[in-house]
């Protein structure tokens, strides 16, 4: 009998027995990852909601124009200032520029009739673009359609907001004849109504024609008078200081080039603040998911040196002891975690949805939540079971 060797346990036999103390003590295996799943499901909260009302601001700056450039030929200039025909197509050739487009002021003159008056249509600008326009300054059609590649060679006319409601032409509706207006000396059928543009309130008083059809029509040179620009919020600056030579190589100092949106230095101090928000949130959450998770399993394996002196009593080794409630430990954990980072997830889904905010989980919370409470399940079951281990039998039975 003193040369018997004491039996191996395999990784499967070890992860049974590990997992024997949670299948028959099941309320308290609830109880104890209840807890270990509230520090876990706090974690996602606390960093989930935070960062989902954090995209929701950054979104409202965004729509700002924090991404927008206009450049403009200087004023008052004798000869005049004129930008490149292609100045949208140069400006797109810049690496960091996302979008880019030009509009020209015709100096043609719009009437609701031939017959009207010329100062009727005072205060309205006619501009030739391009169909790219719309998406560069993001702006929208309130009603009907905007230029495309097709329709901008033909007398077709878009207007702004408020030169609609100037002109008396707020709707257009489907299978009714086109509104016509007097642009020049021809009549162009009315094809869409933007809504608001409240960051260009002169293209609100624009209205909008093709750029060949303005060349046909109304005497258009070709010649842009502005040039809009979006570009990666980081790289915008880089961008304002090379659009001028650019656009007018010969002389750059003659383009302006307008100021980022204030907007933006607001958004990046707002992504700074809650860089440092975030990592305070969820340090502090992970800390206190951290301590109950210790706290639970600390107590989970002292209430248990009963079993462990009458295991040993059997002939476990301490190798075994250890084995077994390292195991208990991190599959209880690893449950608590799982289903707290399932609660935190639906939990933030449904503020930021009754928030109508635009959902945003951290998936380092969820993932280092997860981690972390075996992580630490782990750690706190490592020195109880230990020292469990090291006991003797009697003494094991007699401190139960």
């Amino acid at each position: 009998m003193s040369g018997a060797r004491p039996v191996r346990l395999s990784l499967t036999d070890t992860l049974c027995l590990g997992l024997l103390g949670i299948r028959t003590r099941r309320l308290r295996a609830a109880l104890s990852a209840l807890g270990i799943a509230i520090g876990i499901a706090t974690t996602v909260i606390v960093t989930g909601v935070p960062a989902s009302s954090h995209q929701a601001l950054l979104d409202e700056l965004s729509a700002l124009g924090t991404n927008l450039l206009r450049a403009e030929p200087a004023s008052n200039q004798d000869p005049p200032v004129l930008l490149p025909d292609n100045a949208a197509a140069l400006a797109a050739r810049i690496g960091p520029v996302t979008g880019s487009a030009a509009v020209a002021n015709t100096h043609a003159v719009i009437r609701r009739s031939d017959h009207a008056d010329p100062s009727d249509g005072a205060g309205i600008t006619v501009l030739a673009t391009t169909a790219d326009l719309l998406s560069t300054v993001h702006g929208s059609v309130h009603s009907g359609r905007f230029l495309d590649q097709v329709g901008e060679r033909f007398p077709t006319v878009v207007l702004g907001n408020r030169a609609a409601a100037r002109l008396g032409i707020t709707e257009i509706h489907p299978g009714v004849p086109a509104p016509q207006l007097y642009l020049g000396q021809t009549w162009f059928s009315v094809t869409g109504v933007l809504a608001e543009l409240p960051l260009h309130p002169d293209l609100e008083r624009s209205v909008f024609v093709g750029r060949e059809a303005a060349r046909e029509h109304l005497g258009f040179d070709g010649h842009p008078t502005v040039v809009y620009v979006t570009a990666r919020e980081d790289a915008i600056e880089d961008v304002r200081a090379v659009l001028p030579a650019t656009l007018y190589p010969r002389l750059p100092g003659l383009v302006r080039v307008g100021k980022p949106s204030d907007a933006l230095a607001a958004k990046r101090a707002t992504q700074n603040n809650f860089s440092g928000l975030f990592l305070g949130l969820a340090g502090i959450a992970l800390l206190v998911g951290g301590i109950g998770v210790a706290n639970t399993m600390f107590i989970s394996v002292l209430e248990r040196r009963r079993e462990i002196g009458l295991r040993r009593a059997l002939g476990a080794t301490r190798g075994q002891i250890r084995g077994q409630f390292r195991t208990e430990a991190v599959a209880l954990s690893g449950l608590g975690g799982l289903a707290g980072a399932l609660i935190g997830v639906l939990g933030t889904l449904g503020y930021v949805a009754y928030q109508d905010w635009p959902p945003v989980i951290p998936p380092l919370s969820v993932a280092g939540g997860v981690l972390g409470a075996v992580l630490v399940g782990m750690a706190a079951g490592i020195h109880p079971a230990a020292r469990a281990a090291r006991l003797s039998p009697t003494q094991a039975l007699a401190a139960a």
